[in-house]
Parts: structure tokens; C-alpha cells; sequence
């Protein structure tokens, strides 16, 4: 064995040298350097000095487990230090082992110290069952009489969740200290329980206890969470703040800067900030979070007062931290000053922050809001972890930009990368559905949701309503509809706008009567719903009713929406007059989407002059949208006028005013196929050229005999392919090459379905249940199903049922055919002519179709009834 080195002068012994040494290791390596000069020059370091290097592994990291497996001899310090260690870096079943291992231990006396430890391991990992087993052991040892380990337990179970337990030990302990009271009344804080806090803190006041800061930053943090009922008790809080001398304390005045800020109160807030003497950094980031936390509440000027903040923090010489830079790019966002917002970039690049997700998700937010697709999508892959809520941040960008199908892409990409969504982000994806109208991928992340338990959310369900509605399954929405547990304000919208979207305008308002009678506010997306509903379904006097109720009732006032509603109740009214005074009258009479509801009436009743002062108005206002344009073509068109309507279409051409181009698609096993007119892009585009040739043969056969005497064979050649061509039937052409007969067909459309796709479902989908969806939400929802008025689907107890289908078929279809927006590329057409044959061609068409079958049911059921 080797001699003992003699200590350095300076120091009385070996030991006081390392342990000189010790206390100022700052890395694991200055630690192990010691560790390995004890061991080779210190045969027989003393239980201090071992226990002071365990110490330093312990708070540096290193091998503290193997140092104490080796020490000749431990006592109760050398397993509370390791103890702690392993409590403090989330290894609780570690820590808790070592406690058992102290309890058997020889020599080892287990102290209050020990089981704090311990306490402390189950409280952070939440260890509510092995809390009350350390619990049970610290009664048997007679500890739990000491203030030090009933703090302990109060803790631990204020922090498991179980207030009542911690209450109990509470009034238990036969003493008391401040930290007693702080740990019960944040234990209250943290449960959400405010009138419980409240009543501790006066019954601690009553008690003699003084104030402290963290007492009174547990009671402003729940004042913060509270509603305004308690914003007298924020100012009593305040009071007694500057009572105890406290109001100069940073920590308390960052907490009731926020606190005024989430009330609303924002002058008060601000009056509490410029108040603060020396404020740090956090007060300022309380202040700008504050100023920016709601920025259509607060307005443009206050969020540049928010800008101006940080302008302040960096000409004072303070250093930002990552919540500075996320409230300030929020405030960016709100504000929409993309420019401003870069140089924050800039600055947090300067401070290496790059990598923060804190920060990552609010310049994600900020590239997307401001259409930077790009610069969004670099600031993801910057990011050296993606987490859930950056990923969450893009999905959310794609979908706000309409990159439905990115957005579908990256949250498979989400999943491929191994990490589990949270109910927003589902929500999220299925937006994204429904805005492409895939009711399949929409079930499939139904399913997704319902396994990883996120089913029962509210706003998991809300989402699938939405996406079954814009998918045309209406049925589908009102069976999750009725699976929810809970409906709040949101999900009676969706399902009141479904029904109205679709014609169904008897059943929305039974819906809204049913939310009435359930005791939920109505909001103005309801109205909406509502008075959409009143539109479609004819009932005047019920949807003027209901304008009068939101605004009276319910103190809602209308927007563009509300008003452009009731224009369209009164123009398919006839009431065109009214209409027209209602717009003048209203505070949006110069906003073109109010008048080009007014003008599509105009066409639908057939009242030309009026027509043509409408567009003229809206041409004024929005001179390139082609909806002005196209409506007044088709009343001209209507009216037999064709020198004007030629006239509007060389207009067009002038001002380079282009129609919105039609775009369908389809959803099949193999993914989404979209097609625009003439399409033959498609891998299989001779296989659906040839099947829409059959089905457009199959037409001709049935209706040849009935288009003598129209002008149909005015129609080009060229003309006539055009419009076989059509997006909505190539995409019907590929959903019956691909789709057993009885799969449902569902193909959608960003414009109207085409009059000639109507027929084409009708004729050629037997044995198919096809449909033809236009998510569109401005305009009502088109729903076609083919087989409706096969009479052979029909049982004998069925035929009341049928004749009532066909004549709301008659009423939905027949009418609308005549007066809807007409097909794709119509302006193209060089013969106009031309085109009023094709209607009549395809109205004949369609009404041929419908006598046979409707003369069969009325007799069969005539013969049942006698």
C-alpha cells in the first residue's frame, strides 16, 4: 500500500485539500480528475470526502451508483444524495430502489431526509400508489409528526392530484410553516380548485403567516386562470401585495402584469409595468405576451406598442430569452408584419435559438400566415427535433393555404417518424379532408382517433361531422353527431350548416330548436347555418324571423355573410325589390359578394334590366371577377339576347377576366385522381376515354327519339366533344372502371356539377350509388344519387317512399337544371346558339328519363291503395 502523501501547506489535511477541489469541479471530467488523485494518493479518504465526491457526480453527472456500490462504508447521507439524483433526473424507480436499499442496508439508519427524498421521486413522476407506501413506512418510523416530512407529503400528494389526502395530512401535522401553507394552497392552484385557495389564503392571512412571494404568486396565478368573477379578488391581491412592501419583487410583478392581461385589463397592466422600478427581462416578457395574447381584441396599436417593447429590451442591454423571441413573433403575426418579423429571425439566429422548438412552431406560423410557403418549410427542417406541435404548426400552414394534400402527406410522414398526434392535430388533418371532400381518408383517421383514444374529444367529433358534411354523407354526420357525449356550440353549427348546406332546411331548424331546448347560446355561425337553411328551403318570413332573433335576442350583430343570406332568401323569393333596398340600406352595400347574390336572382327570375345594373355595380367594385361577368352572360343568354351576351364574352376577353377553371376529382384505393376539362394526363386516360364513350352511347340511345324539334344538331362537333369531356365525367369514367358495382361513387367539384353530368350519373350509375359533391361552401351543396327512381329497388312498401324521392328529385334537379351555372368552358363556345340547343337537348334528356319509372310507381301504388 502506498504512503500516505503529505497535505499542501495551506491545507490541515488531505481531506480539506480534494474537498477544496471539489467544490470547484464545474464538468464531470474536473470530477473524475479529483476523483482519480483521491484514489491513487489517498488510501483512506475519510466518509466526508466520499461522500462530498458522490456529491459532485451527483450534480455534475457520472458514476455516482458505482461510487457507492464501492464505498467501504455509507450512511444515510451517502443514499440521500443518490437518492436525489436520480429523483431530479426523472428516474424515479431508481430513486425509489435506492430508498429500499437504504431501508435494508446495515449500519444504515434511514432519516427524514430519506424519505423526503423519496416523497419527492413520487411526487415529480406523479407515483401516487408508492407515495402512500413511503407514506405508510414514515408513520411506522414515527416521522410524519415533523414539519419537515408532513411538508414533504402535502406536497406529494398535492401534486398526484389528490387534494384530499393532502388536506387531511395538512390538518394533521401538529406543526406548521410557511412552506406548509405554500405547498396546500399551489397544490389548489395546480388543481384548478380557486375557491379553496381563496379560502386557505385568508384562513392562512388569519393565522398570523406572512405574506411571501410564492404564496402570492400561487394566488395571482389562479386569479390569472380564473373567470372575471374574481377580478375584484386580483385587485385584493394586489392590495396586499403592496401591503407586505412586495410590489418592487420582479417574480410578483411579471405574475400580475400577466394576471391584468389575461382579465383584459390591459390599461391596468400597462399602468403596472411602467410602475416597476428596475424591471428585468420577464417583466418585459409578461408585458409583450400581454399586449399580443389576443390581437383582434386589442387592435394594431397595441400590438406595435408590443414591438416597440422589445425594441426597449434590447436598447436597455438585456438579453432576450426564447419567450421573448415567441411572444414577439406572435406579435408579428397578429400584426402582419412579415418584414418586422424577419429581423426577429435575424435576432434569433444571433442568439443561437435556432433550434428552439419554443420558437420553431411561431416562425412556422408566421412564413405560412404570410403565404412564404417556402420559408416556412425551411424553418421545419432547421429544426433539430420536430415535436408534435411544429409538426401540428405545418399541417395547420398547409391546410390555411389550401396544400390540402401536403397537408395529408406530412401527417404520414408524422406518423412514419414514429410520433403520437395529439387531438389537434387530427382535427387538423380531417379539415383537410373535408376540404378535399375524401370521405375514405377521413374514415380512416376517424378510426385512427378512436384507437388512440381521442374519440370521446368534442373537437375530434366536431371535425368529423364537418368532413362527413363537405364529403355529402349527410346520415354519416348525424350518426357522430349523436355518438358524442358532449355537444357544445360548435357541433350543433356543423351539424345545423350540414343539413342547410345540402337543401335539408326543416331538418337544420329542428336542430336549432333542439339546441335551444339543450340550453347552448346559439353563435353567428349558427345564424349562418340557420338563415343558409331558410335560403335553400323557401321559408321567407321564418328566415327574416331568425335575423330579427340574433340581433335582438341574442345581441349578434350580422356580417357580410349574415346579409348576403337574407339577399338570397329574398331574390329566390322573387322579392328582387326588397332585395335590392335591403343592400342599399345595410352597412356592406359596397362589398360585391352581397350584389352578386342579388344578380343571381336576377337570372333565376329573369329580370334582365335589374340584372344589368347589379353587374354593373359589381363590375365597378371588383372589376376582374368573372362571377359579375358570367351571370350577367347568362341572363342575356336566357333572355335570347345573344348579340349582348356575345358582347359580355368579348368584354371578358378585353379586360383578360378568366373563368374559374373546373376541377374534379375522385378518391379510389390508389389515392386521388383529379381531372380538369380534356384532361389526358392520366396513366389510364385511353381506358376512361373509351368507358365514357359507352356511357355517353348509352345517353344517345335513350334519348334519340325525344331530341327532334330541338336545335341539337346545331351543336359542332368540336362543341359536343368539349362538353363530353368534362372533368366530373372522365372522373365518373374512372370511378366505374375501378369500383365494384355496389361501391359508391363520390366524385367532387370546386365549381357546380355540369348539366350533362347530372344525366350522365343518372343514366349510366345503375347499380351504382353515384354521387356528385361540390365542396364549395358559398354555395349550397349538390348531391346526385343515381338508382333514386330505379323502380326495381323499390319494395311494394316502399312506393309512397319512392314517388316522394322522385318528386324531390323533380323539384331538386329539374328545376335547378334550368337556371344553375352552366358548364365549364361554356364562354369558349363560338356558337351561342348553339349551347341554348344543348340545354334543351340535355332537359329533354333528363325528362325522358324520369316518365317512364315515375308512370310505374303511380301505378303500382295506385293498385296497392285500391
Amino acid at each position: 500500500m502506498p504512503p500516505r502523501a503529505p497535505p499542501p501547506a495551506a491545507f490541515p489535511s488531505l481531506d480539506a485539500y480534494y474537498l477544496h477541489h471539489l467544490r470547484s469541479c464545474s464538468t464531470p471530467r474536473h470530477a473524475a480528475a479529483v476523483h482519480a488523485h483521491v484514489v491513487r494518493a489517498h488510501p483512506f479518504p475519510s466518509l466526508f470526502l466520499r461522500n462530498t465526491l458522490l456529491a459532485a457526480y451527483c450534480r455534475l453527472g457520472g458514476p455516482a451508483r458505482r461510487l457507492l456500490d464501492e464505498m467501504p462504508r455509507a450512511n444515510a447521507v451517502s443514499f440521500n444524495l443518490l437518492i436525489d439524483a436520480y429523483s431530479r433526473s426523472g428516474q424515479a424507480d431508481a430513486s425509489l430502489e435506492t430508498f429500499t436499499r437504504a431501508r435494508h442496508s446495515v449500519g444504515v439508519k434511514a432519516d427524514r431526509f430519506t424519505y423526503a427524498a423519496a416523497l419527492a421521486a413520487c411526487s415529480r413522476a406523479g407515483r401516487l400508489r408508492e407515495g402512500k407506501a413511503v407514506h405508510a413506512l414514515a408513520v411506522l418510523e414515527g416521522l410524519t409528526g415533523g414539519v419537515f416530512v408532513s411538508n414533504s407529503l402535502v406536497s406529494m400528494y398535492a401534486r398526484c392530484g389528490d387534494m384530499g389526502q393532502a388536506r387531511r395530512v395538512f390538518d394533521a401535522a401538529q406543526e406548521r410553516d410557511d412552506v406548509s401553507w405554500n405547498a396546500l394552497v399551489s397544490g389548489y392552484v395546480r388543481a384548478g380548485a380557486h375557491d379553496d385557495m381563496l379560502r386557505v389564503f385568508a384562513l392562512m392571512r388569519r393565522s398570523g403567516i406572512g405574506l411571501n412571494s410564492f404564496a402570492l404568486g400561487s394566488v395571482i396565478k389562479c386569479c390569472a386562470g380564473s373567470d372575471d368573477s374574481v377580478r375584484d379578488i386580483a385587485a385584493a391581491v394586489h392590495g396586499c401585495v403592496v401591503k407586505a412592501g412586495l410590489d418592487s419583487d420582479v417574480f410578483l410583478a411579471s405574475a400580475m402584469v400577466d394576471m391584468y392581461a389575461k382579465k383584459g385589463a390591459l390599461s391596468e397592466a400597462v399602468a403596472l409595468f411602467k410602475s416597476v422600478h428596475d424591471p428585468n427581462v420577464v417583466v418585459f416578457n409578461a408585458m409583450i405576451a400581454g399586449l399580443c395574447r389576443d390581437g383582434a381584441a386589442v387592435g394594431m396599436d397595441v400590438l406595435r406598442e408590443a414591438l416597440c417593447l422589445y425594441s426597449e429590451v434590447q436598447s436597455q442591454g438585456m438579453e432576450p430569452t426564447e419567450f421573448t423571441f415567441s411572444s414577439v413573433i406572435r406579435a408579428c403575426n397578429l400584426a402582419g408584419d412579415l418584414e418586422f418579423g424577419k429581423q426577429i429571425h435575424g435576432q434569433v439566429i444571433k442568439y443561437c435559438f435556432q433550434g428552439d422548438d419554443f420558437i420553431g412552431s411561431p416562425l412556422i406560423d408566421l412564413y405560412f400566415n404570410s403565404g412564404c410557403m417556402e420559408d416556412g418549410f425551411r424553418c421545419f427542417r432547421s429544426l433539430p427535433k420536430q415535436d408534435v406541435v411544429t409538426w401540428t404548426a405545418m399541417i395547420s400552414g398547409c391546410v390555411q393555404n389550401e396544400l390540402f394534400e401536403r397537408a395529408l402527406t406530412l401527417f404520414h410522414e408524422l406518423l412514419a417518424a414514429g410520433l403520437k398526434p395529439d387531438p389537434f392535430t387530427i382535427s387538423t388533418v380531417m379539415n383537410a379532408c373535408a376540404s378535399l371532400a375524401v370521405a375514405r381518408t377521413g374514415e380512416q383517421i376517424q378510426c385512427f382517433a378512436t384507437k388512440s383514444g381521442f374519440g370521446r374529444f368534442t373537437a375530434i367529433g366536431n371535425s368529423c361531422i364537418h368532413m362527413y358534411a363537405r364529403s355529402g354523407d349527410v346520415d354519416a354526420a348525424v350518426r357522430r353527431f349523436q355518438e358524442m357525449e358532449l355537444h357544445d356550440v360548435v357541433s350543433w353549427s356543423a351539424i345545423i350548416s350540414s343539413h342547410a348546406q345540402h337543401g335539408c332546411a326543416r331538418e337544420a331548424l329542428r336542430f336549432f330548436s333542439e339546441m335551444v331546448d339543450a340550453k347552448v347560446v346559439p353563435n353567428e355561425i349558427t345564424f349562418l347555418g340557420v338563415l343558409t337553411a331558410c335560403s335553400h328551403g323557401g321559408l321567407v318570413d321564418e328566415g327574416l324571423r331568425y335575423y330579427e332573433i340574433m340581433q335582438e335576442e341574442y345581441a349578434l350583430s350580422p356580417t357580410i355573410k349574415h346579409c348576403t343570406c337574407v339577399v338570397d332568401l329574398l331574390g329566390r323569393a322573387g322579392r328582387l325589390g326588397d332585395a335590392e333596398a335591403f343592400i342599399r340600406d345595410s352597412i356592406f352595400h359596397d362589398e360585391p359578394v352581397i350584389w352578386r347574390s342579388l344578380l343571381a336572382s336576377c337570372r333565376i327570375h329573369r329580370d334582365m334590366e335589374r340584372g344589368q345594373l347589379v353587374a354593373d355595380r359589381i363590375m365597378e367594385l371588383q372589376p376582374s371577377s368573372s362571377a359579375s361577368y358570367v351571370n350577367l352572360y347568362n341572363i342575356y343568354l336566357d333572355a335570347g339576347e345573344l348579340s349582348l351576351a356575345s358582347k359580355i364574352r368579348d368584354v371578358m376577353k378585353e379586360r383578360g377576366v378568366k373563368k374559374e377553371p373546373g376541377l374534379s376529382w375522385i378518391e379510389l384505393r390508389s389515392g386521388v385522381h383529379s381531372f380538369v376539362a380534356g384532361d389526358k394526363s392520366h396513366p389510364e386516360s385511353n381506358t376512361i376515354y373509351s368507358k365514357l364513350a359507352e356511357m355517353l352511347s348509352k345517353i344517345d340511345k335513350l334519348t334519340a327519339t325525344d331530341t327532334s324539334g330541338t336545335k341539337s344538331d346545331d351543336i359542332t362537333r368540336n362543341e359536343q366533344s368539349w362538353m363530353n369531356w368534362h372533368s366530373e365525367k372522365l372522373a365518373v369514367a374512372l370511378g366505374l372502371i375501378h369500383l365494384p358495382q355496389p361501391a359508391p361513387i363520390r366524385v367532387m367539384k370546386n365549381l357546380r356539377v355540369c348539366q350533362m353530368a347530372h344525366v350522365l350519373v343518372r343514366i349510366t350509375g345503375s347499380g351504382y350509388y353515384a354521387s356528385a359533391v361540390v365542396p364549395k361552401e358559398e354555395r349550397r351543396l349538390q348531391l346526385l344519387k343515381s338508382g333514386l327512381l330505379q323502380t326495381e329497388w323499390l319494395s311494394p312498401l316502399n312506393h309512397l317512399q319512392g314517388i316522394g324521392l322522385i318528386l324531390q328529385f323533380v323539384i331538386d334537379q329539374i328545376h335547378p337544371l334550368l337556371g344553375m351555372l352552366t358548364e365549364d368552358q361554356y364562354l369558349q363556345s363560338e356558337d351561342v346558339l348553339s349551347f341554348t340547343a344543348y340545354k334543351a337537348y340535355v332537359a329533354n334528356a333528363l325528362v325522358k328519363e324520369i316518365d317512364e319509372p315515375f308512370e310505374k310507381v303511380t301505378t303500382t301504388t295506385s293498385s296497392k291503395s285500391s
